[in-house]
């Protein structure tokens, strides 16, 4: 007996011994190196990101085959990923975290063997999946291995979309085919000065065409942030990074069969907002601040706006409203005068549908002149893109709120989310103006023959501008036919909004039986 027992304390030993080497990242040199470029280690994050003491590692000891070129005698526990389970705000979440410390974070068979089975649990249980991207690429001494590996976790990630949230953390290098994971998950996060993401690098692109770039202007966070529209959020640093990624978490459900989140409201459900009333400018042409709106209707004023810095002539973002998690789309006066464009268009599209894929309900604030004019727009595909946003719209089954605070014309007025694409309540404020374009606008064509002929054609102008505007430039036309619910006081929004979304919440739209539309992308 006692022969077993010292046999038994030294395997346990041994095991204490293993677990530390295994925690262990590469050499010093590479860990310094990592710090110097102000990064964190790939446990350090996991452990920012979760909830303290909640981490469960999985495949500690896988290591990478003995028969990889050249590296042999080179076989580090973990390979270079770390993945496992934790909680963040107490629900379950999976995570995985490459180390650029061990191989420069390059891809292998183990290593995306580990990264595939987290993935697969996300999804067999219903939970988040977020993954923590530091990488050099496919690991070259793998050869086509490697390249397997990253279609394996392709395909997954198509798999899971919809099913359960997938969040992508850049945390440093993300270059090639690597970048079209996280494309498909449905929110990117990068960290400004130490991520970028592009396929081709700044050598190759002066190789082939000539360009002189920086790594930081081909795909750094604030390109991807501005003009691409790659990142939907970025931070200063790798903490706030994770820090976001948290708060982001807690307005999505664990999966798309669960209710959208709720947190029982501080913020007084029937609070009215006196400062609503005046906030829309008499000029019609004047500009005025959409954010101001909504942080004032919803839930404390907390709204987190997803990609604040590109095509800001609309406003996406999540808030709460009565302590229910909503998805906010709102035009923008103070940008474009508000007009829809192609990148506005792409971009209210894929977060209607993203609110949709995960049952989050949808509060639309409409303030559109119609679709921005010109050769660079229709060449650029404005039909094809700006059917996007009509279609996920028509498309959403989820509770669908609209408020017309000002202008609403054209196409643009059917295309946000108005009732006769199936929104389910639609108010309007008294400043509201439903028609088919702008006054003036409408009787320079309906009236082009009369105000070349009469003697006075700017009095008579004045005339019919005022008719139009006391015929249709308002919301009780519309609300006559039952296209807008009721005309309410703009400080009444948020208590309307809220009884709204209550009466909506335990709605059931029965899809038609089909694989699949098809969306014009």
């Amino acid at each position: 007996m006692a022969e077993t027992h010292d046999t038994t304390e030294a395997k346990l030993r041994w095991l204490a011994e293993l677990r530390e080497e295994s925690s262990r990242a590469a050499s010093e040199p590479q860990v310094t190196r990592q710090r110097e470029r102000g990064k964190l280690l790939a446990r350090e994050r996991i452990e920012k990101l979760l909830d303290p003491g909640s981490f469960v590692e999985l495949d500690r000891y896988v290591r990478h085959r003995e028969v990889e070129f050249g590296m042999q005698e080179d076989r580090p526990w973990g390979d270079a990923v770390v993945t496992g389970h934790g909680t963040i705000l107490g629900r379950r979440v999976f995570v995985f975290s490459q180390d650029f410390t061990i191989f420069g974070g390059s891809l292998s068979e183990v290593f995306a063997e580990k990264v595939c089975k987290v993935m697969d649990l996300a999804v067999t249980y219903g939970c988040p999946v977020i993954g923590i991207n530091d990488s050099g690429g496919a690991r070259i001494q793998e050869g086509v291995v490697s390249l397997a590996g990253y279609a394996e976790i392709f395909w997954r990630n198509v798999q899971a979309s919809g099913v359960v949230p997938q969040i992508s953390l850049v945390m440093g290098p993300c270059a090639g085919g690597a970048v079209y994971s996280p494309a498909i998950t449905d929110f990117v996060l990068m960290v400004e000065g130490t991520s970028y993401m592009f396929i081709t690098g700044p050598d190759v692109v002066k190789t082939v065409t000539g360009e002189d770039v920086t790594f930081e202007e081909l795909g750094g966070a604030a390109t991807h942030a501005t003009r691409s529209g790659v990142a939907h959020f970025t931070a200063p640093d790798e903490e706030t990074c994770l820090e976001e990624a948290r708060y982001l978490l807690s307005f999505l459900p664990q999966n798309n069969l669960d209710p959208p989140t709720y947190a029982p409201p501080s913020d007084p459900v029937d609070r009215e907002d006196a400062a609503l009333d005046t906030i829309v400018p008499d000029s019609p042409n004047k500009p005025y601040d959409i954010k101001q709106v909504i942080e004032r209707v919803v839930d404390d004023g907390d709204f987190l706006e997803v990609h604040a810095h590109w095509a800001d002539n609309l406003v996406c973002g999540f808030a709460r409203l009565g302590g229910h998690a909503v998805g906010v789309v709102g035009n923008q006066p103070g940008a474009l005068a508000g007009v829809l464009d192609i990148d506005a268009s792409v971009k209210g599209a894929r977060f209607v549908r993203t609110c949709d894929a995960f049952n989050i309900p949808l509060v639309t604030f409409v303030d559109v002149p119609g679709f921005l004019p010109g050769t660079a727009q229709e060449w650029g595909g404005i039909i094809r893109h700006g059917a996007k946003l009509l279609y996920a719209y028509a498309e959403a089954t989820v509770p669908k709120l609209t408020v017309i605070t000002r202008k609403a014309y054209g196409g643009a007025y059917d295309v946000m989310s108005s009732k006769h694409i199936r929104a389910d309540f639609n108010l309007a404020w008294p400043t509201a103006e439903v028609a088919v374009m702008g006054p003036e606008g409408a009787v320079n064509i309906i009236f082009r023959r009369e105000l070349e002929e009469v003697e006075d054609p700017d009095g008579r102008r004045a005339e019919l501008i005022a008719d139009y505007k006391e015929r249709f430039a308002n919301p009780y036309t519309a609300a006559e036919r039952g296209y807008v619910d009721d005309v309410i006081e703009p400080r009444r929004t948020r208590p309307m909004l809220v009884a709204a979304l209550e009466t909506s919440l335990t709605k059931r739209e029965p899809k038609p039986k089909r694989k699949h539309g098809n969306i014009p992308l």
